[in-house]
Order: C-alpha cells, then structure tokens, then sequence
C-alpha cells in the first residue's frame, strides 16, 4: 500500500470516527434536552397528574428538580460507555491500516 493510499485510508477512518461521535452527542444531548427541558418544563403541568413511586411528590416537579441531573449524570456514563468502544474501535482500525492490511 502506499503512502497516499494509506493517508486517504486513515482520513477516511477519522471522518467515520468523529461522524459517529457526532451522533453520539446529538442523541445523548437529544435525551437529555426532553428529560430536563420537556419533562421539568414543557410537559410538567401533565406530569404532576401522578405521583414518583410512592411519594407525595409529582412526577413534573421531580424531573424539574431531581429527574435532569440524574438523566444527566446517566448520560455522561453512557456517552463514557459509547466513546470507549469507538476508541477501542478507530485504534484497532488505524493499527490495521498502520500495518498495512485491510480494514
């Protein structure tokens, strides 16, 4: 392979990498913007019609209040989780691409 095959090999896998880290980002934003947003803003007033598990508390104030931080912290351990495996991913595929064969 040579060197300008190689080259066009690896920006083709950093295209792919950040596409997909792109998209990542937006879903996880995405959740995040209708759990704290929608949720504790937006949909509170049908919300409060019920109660979180067994409390007095309504579901809507919950959210505003309780619900985004913890759907925040659950997606900064999924975005982790994700960007783990595409690393792993983009570095076994660059290796590949380093010692030449086929991807």
């Amino acid at each position: 392979m040579t060197d300008s095959e190689r080259e066009a090999r690896i920006q083709a896998s950093l295209k792919r990498y950040w596409r997909t880290n792109i998209l990542i980002m937006g879903g996880l934003l995405t959740v995040w913007a209708a759990a704290g947003l929608g949720c504790g803003i937006l949909f509170a007033d049908v919300l409060n019609q019920y109660h979180f598990f067994g409390t007095g508390y309504p579901l809507g104030f919950w959210f505003a209040h309780q619900g985004s931080i913890i759907i925040f912290v659950l997606t900064i351990l999924v975005y982790c989780i994700l960007m783990n495996r595409l690393d792993a991913k983009h570095h076994r595929e660059r290796a590949e691409i380093e010692k030449g064969g086929a991807v």
